[in-house]
């Protein structure tokens, strides 16, 4: 069984579990736009490809796909995941199943209005959000909101363009910063069809916590893994630790089951007052899945034995309370 990892960029760790889930028994391909990726040198095969949004890109996976007879691709990425999940049924006529969620959950996650609105609509907490500077402003003035507020990409992973504004002056000058930030990164892809491309939140006072919510290939729950963020760098969690929170496991079983996503989704909690405040959600692994690993749970492996037809043991996708895991920089040299 051959597995393509797409849009690999740094998660070479992603690219040592499918390979330690594989067993010998198949090949793991990356593929990236340009290789400037340390995942290059541990994957079996490695190509470049077209940017996402360029018109061969899904032509030449299709191609990629069938030539090293790849059974399963998955992204790593939010914005390869549309176009992915649009054209799965084009890799399933080839003997590639795509492991993405429907594009109607994908869309939800990755514009996070969307996802403010659905979590609203769905009975769950959330911080007060606004879609324009004018009703942020407005907001304000009424007394909804308060200073500090999160001024971040309505479109966007990790912590590019998101700052956080203790004042008017700021948030104006945030307003336009960002909007150009924007407009210069890759989020202008998927920003360049909406007028607002940036949104407005409430600063939410309280712990942070990440959690991976795995569905099996069906879409049905079976388990939440929580874990509590100790320190950040760069939008993504250096340390954690793997805990036990009824109140955060309820609400996102309950979400779990509400979306019926495929495998993994990625979502930040802030614990406040003891209420869960669902943040985001990402509908991939995530930078935090690691810790979850780690500490016993093995997605890449269930996703494989999934793919053979064949149960595992629930206790696969566990993770045993109290771990807390260490990021580190590791410095990998290469000769061309």
């Amino acid at each position: 069984m051959n597995v393509l990892l797409t849009s690999v960029g740094r998660r070479a760790y992603m690219v040592k579990y499918f390979k330690d889930a594989l067993q010998g028994n198949g090949e793991v391909h990356v593929c990236n736009s340009d290789d400037k990726t340390v995942a290059f040198h541990y994957a079996d095969n490695a190509v470049i490809s077209p940017l996402i949004y360029d018109e061969n890109y899904i032509p030449f996976l299709l191609s990629y796909c069938k030539e090293n007879k790849i059974d399963i691709l998955l992204s790593l990425f939010d914005i390869d995941l549309p176009i992915l999940s649009k054209n799965k049924d084009k890799f399933a006529q080839i003997g590639t199943r795509v492991i993405v969620s429907d594009l109607e959950i994908v869309e939800i996650c990755n514009d996070k209005w969307k996802t403010y609105e659905f979590l609203k609509e769905n009975g769950f907490n959330v911080p007060k959000t606004y879609l324009t500077l004018e009703d942020t402003i407005n907001a304000i003035d009424r007394g909804e909101i308060n200073y500090p507020i999160i001024v971040k990409p309505r479109f966007g992973c990790g912590s590019i363009a998101m700052s956080i504004a203790e004042d008017e002056m700021a948030l104006l000058y945030y307003f336009r910063r960002n909007t150009r930030t924007i407009n210069k990164s890759y989020l202008k892809y998927e920003s360049q069809n909406v007028d607002d491309k940036i949104i407005y939140q409430e600063y939410l006072d309280g712990q942070e916590y990440g959690a991976d919510i795995i569905n099996d290939l069906s879409g049905k729950l079976q388990s939440v893994i929580v874990k509590k963020k100790i320190a950040m760098r760069a939008g993504e969690t250096d340390i954690a630790q793997i805990v036990d929170s009824p109140e955060i496991t309820k609400e996102l079983s309950r979400l779990g089951n509400l979306t019926g996503h495929i495998a993994n989704m990625d979502v930040d909690v802030f614990l406040v007052d003891g209420k869960p405040y669902v943040l985001e959600m990402n509908a991939r692994f995530g930078g935090g899945y690691p810790f979850s690993h780690m500490a016993g749970c093995n997605l890449p492996k269930a996703i494989v034995a999934w793919c053979l037809n064949q149960n595992i043991d629930k206790k696969l996708l566990e993770s045993q309370i109290g771990i807390m895991g260490y990021k580190e920089l590791i410095i990998t040299e290469t000769i061309k």
